[in-house]
């Protein structure tokens, strides 16, 4: 990211939100399959990628107006705002939530 490419949806960020799942939440109650997760940063709901059949996390931050959300994958810890269409990194956000 250069220097004047940022997230202008920091302010939304809630550290303290907890997954709504430990795999995407609506897959789960509807039988489906995911390729990778992401985790909204506003509300912790847990949403497939877009790279998975259904788009759940898209959906989701389409829906409820959550644009930020966080890998949910073991070892990352990027992030990505939909409304900027930008991925991030936050050095000093405390370590990634992540599936087991």
């Amino acid at each position: 990211m250069n220097s004047m490419e940022r997230c202008t949806h920091l302010d939304t960020i809630d550290y303290e939100a907890a997954p709504s799942a430990d795999g995407c939440e609506d897959c789960l109650a509807n039988g489906g399959g995911w390729v990778h997760l992401r985790m909204c940063q506003e509300c912790g709901h847990v949403g497939c990628c877009d790279s998975s059949p259904s788009r759940h996390a898209t959906g989701h931050a389409q829906r409820a107006g959550h644009v930020v959300v966080r890998s949910f994958e073991p070892g990352e810890s990027w992030f990505f705002c939909y409304a900027d269409e930008i991925a991030f990194e936050i050095a000093s956000a405390p370590p990634a939530p992540s599936h087991s």
